[in-house]
């Protein structure tokens, strides 16, 4: 699945990762996981997308 990602899949997806380890060491349920992680999933794509920041990465 990584392979066919986009830089902005790819990033997200990394802060992903670290924002649910801090999730996990506060206590929070799975299901509360998963509410704060697609909240915080629509707003990086969002933000990502709207500013296109990444296209120098991918210029490169």
């Amino acid at each position: 699945m990584r392979d066919d990602a986009t830089i902005e899949q790819l990033v997200v997806l990394s802060n992903l990762e670290s924002i649910n380890a801090l999730l996990i060491q506060q206590g929070l349920s799975q299901s509360n996981r998963l509410i704060e992680l697609n909240r915080v999933t629509i707003t990086q794509m969002k933000s990502l997308m709207e500013s296109g920041a990444l296209k120098n990465l991918k210029k490169n």
